[in-house]
């Protein structure tokens, strides 16, 4: 089983870094898992036309580096508890070799890649730093392999 998180720029605080770096570690006894880190397009302007560029220009890349089922991270997706995600890795786990989580950078993910997602789900309403939201993501992908094995872990 591969599990990849495909997102926006490079993790600048050293204990983001720490942290992934843990769920890393505690992952590889369920999965091989990646993090691809993709360059953050800066923008020429503040304006809606820019941001949409920047955001297209990120799409075509995130599209090209995903691989497998496509978890799109947006607010706009499904909420779910973590009973109901570990459920739902599970049924992935027997239909996908690849399962693969998208982070978009500071304006969010393109329609292109929303469009290519398998499907979207969110981790609340709330707008965390992208940085952040990798380390949420391996946690809560941890968090879904350790109920499926029955662990203490999950309490």
């Amino acid at each position: 089983m591969n599990v990849n998180i495909v997102c926006i720029g490079k993790i600048k605080e050293a204990f983001y870094r720490d942290a992934l770096e843990e769920y890393s570690k505690r992952l590889s006894r369920f999965c091989k898992f990646t993090v691809t880190e993709l360059a953050e397009k800066q923008l020429s302007g503040k304006n809606e036309a820019d941001i949409r560029i920047v955001k297209e220009d990120e799409g075509k890349r995130i599209v090209q580096a995903v691989k497998g089922y496509v978890i799109a991270l947006d607010m706009r997706g499904e909420q779910l508890t973590s009973e109901q995600f570990s459920a739902k890795m599970v049924k992935l786990t027997d239909t996908s070799s690849t399962i693969t989580f998208v982070i978009g950078g500071s304006y969010g993910l393109s329609d292109a890649v929303l469009q290519r997602a398998d499907y979207m789900l969110s981790f609340g309403k709330m707008t965390f730093p992208h940085q952040l939201m990798r380390v949420i993501a391996a946690e809560q992908i941890y968090r879904a392999f350790t109920i499926a094995e029955g662990s203490g872990y999950h309490k």
